[in-house]
């Protein structure tokens, strides 16, 4: 059964052409000029019941345009969309019940009170019996480790706190699919790998189809199976996560700080990009050798106060994964 199925999909909006002067701001206000911006042209794609898809791109490339019209609030131009059987701007009310949603940075939980009173009316919005409610309550507080701060309100929980609470709303109705923007956003190394571990308990446990939009390509390479790339509102790039990670996620950063000062490294696939002092940054090709050599080659000359592994911005990859389509294959 397929979750989704996106045929030419398409948005375009009209915008107000601005003139200069007030003579031109004058004719603008009685006889407005009109420009025509495509957000999306024509894209198509279907993802699987129960599948764990990433949606990428850079800002402004129509990830968001694309969910809005996947969740019925925006109309498109052209092209047509089934969101579990449902078109989504014909049937929004139906699709509602069916569908979650967490937006890292907007809050569907009441800020001045506790997650349990937004569980409640969450409640009555979606109909649910009070006793099968009361069950999956229970359940997702147990599983989310939410008894401590349940009853606090939401203002005095961390951001961490915070998002299991709002993951947890999102599936009280058990929705057949859920989309999220950013999950992690914010979040610190320990929070963001709990909320993943929920998330792929999630997808895994009740078979929920996941529609996900992050710039951590932690988020991507740790919970999805596909990856679906968006620029300039065309899709780019259509494959497995596995792929993505062999062909484009092959550099990662490391930050050193050691206990003297070190010297110029070279080792196979390792770029030195700053040395100072007692701190070192150095690019790793992963395709030629693993974080884990270059560590070893390091402790056994060098010893270490602290250590950072970050990946490569998801600008920079999708920079790459542009580049490589004007080229050609791999």
């Amino acid at each position: 059964m397929k979750a989704i199925r996106v045929n030419g999909l398409t948005k375009r909006f009209r915008q107000k052409r601005k003139k200069e002067g007030f003579a031109g701001s004058v004719r603008a206000l009685f006889k407005p000029e009109y420009t025509e911006k495509t957000a999306v042209h024509g894209i198509d794609f279907e993802v699987e019941a129960g599948d764990f898809v990433a949606f990428l791109g850079p800002n402004g490339a129509g990830k968001s345009t694309t969910i809005k019209m996947l969740t019925g609030i925006l109309h498109p131009t052209d092209g047509h969309a089934e969101v579990l059987g449902y078109c989504p701007w014909k049937d929004r009310k139906k699709l509602a019940y069916r569908v979650g949603s967490v937006f890292g940075q907007k809050s569907q939980l009441w800020y001045h009170l506790p997650p349990t009173d937004t569980f409640e009316l969450m409640r009555r919005i979606y109909e649910l019996d009070e006793r099968d409610y009361k069950s999956r309550r229970a359940e997702l507080i147990e599983r989310f480790e939410l008894g401590p701060y349940i009853d606090v309100p939401v203002r005095k929980l961390s951001l961490g706190e915070r998002m299991r609470c709002e993951i947890a709303a999102a599936l009280l109705h058990r929705p057949g699919i859920v989309f999220l923007d950013e999950p992690t956003i914010g979040l610190d190394v320990v929070v963001k790998q709990k909320i993943r571990e929920l998330l792929r308990e999630m997808n895994e446990r009740e078979n929920i189809t996941v529609f996900l939009t992050s710039h951590d390509s932690g988020d991507i390479e740790q919970l999805c199976r596909r990856a679906i790339v968006i620029n300039y509102g065309q899709i780019v790039l259509d494959s497995t996560v596995q792929d993505l990670k062999r062909l484009h996620l092959t550099h990662k950063t490391i930050e050193l700080l050691l206990k003297e000062e070190p010297g110029p490294i070279s080792f196979p696939g390792v770029e030195q990009i700053r040395r100072g002092g007692n701190r070192m940054k150095l690019s790793v090709d992963t395709s030629l050798t693993s974080i884990e050599e270059v560590l070893a080659h390091i402790v056994a000359r060098y010893r270490l106060d602290d250590v950072t592994i970050e990946d490569p911005p998801m600008e920079d990859i999708i920079t790459h994964i542009y580049a490589a389509k004007k080229e050609g294959p791999p």
